[in-house]
C-alpha cells in the first residue's frame, strides 16, 4: 500500500513538472489556466532556490520511508534530474537550469501582457 502511494505520489509529482515546463503554450487563450500555471512557476522557482522542501517531495519520501525503501534526500528535481538527464551536472547548475526553465516561461507571460496591453490601446 505505501509503495503505491510513493508511486503515485511520484507520478503526480512528474505531471507537476512536465505541467511548470510545457504548460505556456496549452495556457494561451485560457486566463484562469494561465493564473495557475504562472502560480506554478513562481513555486518552482521558490522550491528550486529557495530553503523550503516542496510537499510532494515529503509525501514521497515519507511513503517510501514507510514501505521500508531508502528514500533520497534533497530536492525532487535534483534527484530526477540527476538520476536520469544528468547525471554528471552538479546540483547547482539543475538548480540554475530549473528555475531559467521557470523564468522563460514567465517572460512569454509577459510578453503576451504587453501585447495584449499594446492591442487594448489601439483605436477600432
Amino acid at each position: 500500500m505505501m509503495i503505491t502511494a510513493a508511486i503515485l505520489v511520484l507520478l503526480v509529482h512528474l505531471l507537476w513538472i512536465a505541467l511548470v515546463i510545457f504548460g505556456t503554450p496549452w495556457t494561451r487563450g485560457r486566463p484562469v489556466w494561465s493564473t495557475l500555471h504562472i502560480l506554478a512557476l513562481l513555486w518552482g522557482i521558490a522550491a528550486e532556490a529557495g530553503p523550503w522542501p516542496c510537499p510532494l517531495t515529503l509525501a514521497e519520501q515519507f511513503f517510501e520511508t514507510r514501505a521500508g525503501l531508502t528514500a533520497y534526500q534533497g530536492s525532487f528535481l535534483l534527484h530526477l534530474l540527476d538520476a536520469i538527464v544528468y547525471p554528471n551536472l552538479p546540483d547547482w547548475l539543475v538548480t540554475v537550469l530549473a528555475v531559467g526553465v521557470c523564468a522563460f516561461n514567465l517572460g512569454i507571460y509577459l510578453w503576451r501582457l504587453r501585447n495584449f496591453m499594446r492591442g487594448s490601446r489601439l483605436p477600432n
